[in-house]
């Protein structure tokens, strides 16, 4: 186990996009960061391999957010490395595109086991094993106020974490850890601008005040704040959108 006095971080969905741009704010920030993945190993390692190359500490951690046997061994990892967690930051979710009435309640099934076991998952065990002080963002959607059509599932899925995180910042009561939720917009991600044409990302971006897409590192700054100084946010849900919601 590595000696350190920084604060550790676990960021699950850390292989992606979203997750490899928190990590690296966290990392910056000065802690020490679990770069949790399932199955982009790569990735995860090629952001763990950034963080060092900066001056920071990192691992990769691979798990099912799922699994509660899985994902309580990838805690019991970021446990022996570091001797204990402070943050989570839980970003994995998965998306999925279609209108109820001809959509297959299979592939929802999925939808709602990641989005909603995976949350439950990894918050009981961020419950259990967060040092007091510590910090819980969990990772929702401005598609919850927006309620596009098309995204019925995603959304539902998203309103609980929601709700979820509200909830679980009055269970955390008399521990000094704060637990809050992040609902970005149009985040100019790989799967955001994939199929989209130059008009179709203008007519986008202009759906902000600010007129342009969000970027990773928007929601990173705000992921940073609530990680850190901001020790009076608690049970919020924070529009991280440019206006749009």
């Amino acid at each position: 186990m590595k000696t350190t006095t920084s604060r550790i971080a676990l960021v699950t969905g850390g292989s992606g996009t979203l997750g490899g741009t928190i990590s690296r704010r966290l990392a910056a920030d000065g802690m020490c960061v679990a770069v949790h993945y399932f199955t982009h190993a790569e990735k995860a390692r090629d952001i763990v391999d950034q963080i060092i190359d900066d001056g920071g500490e990192a691992i990769a951690v691979a798990g099912d957010i799922t699994d509660e046997a899985n994902m309580r061994y990838v805690f019991d990892m970021v446990l022996a490395e570091y001797g204990g967690v402070d943050v989570v930051v839980h970003t994995a979710s998965r998306t999925f595109e279609g209108l109820l009435s001809h959509l297959d309640l299979r592939a929802a099934d999925q939808i709602l086991k990641a989005n909603i076991l995976g949350t439950l998952t990894v918050n009981q065990l961020a419950l259990q094993l967060v040092r007091d002080g510590g910090a819980i963002v969990n990772m929702a959607s401005a598609d919850v106020r927006l309620t596009p059509a098309g995204r019925s599932i995603t959304t539902a899925s998203h309103a609980a974490v929601e709700a979820l995180s509200m909830t679980l910042a009055r269970e955390a009561r008399g521990r000094n850890i704060t637990v809050n939720s992040v609902s970005p917009g149009s985040v100019a991600t790989p799967q955001l601008l994939e199929g989209k044409d130059g008009p179709a990302l203008t007519d986008l971006a202009k759906d902000s005040p600010l007129e342009r897409l969000g970027q990773p590192s928007d929601i990173a700054e705000v992921v940073s704040l609530l990680a850190g100084r901001a020790r009076w946010l608690n049970g919020q849900n924070l529009h991280v959108n440019g206006g749009t919601a």
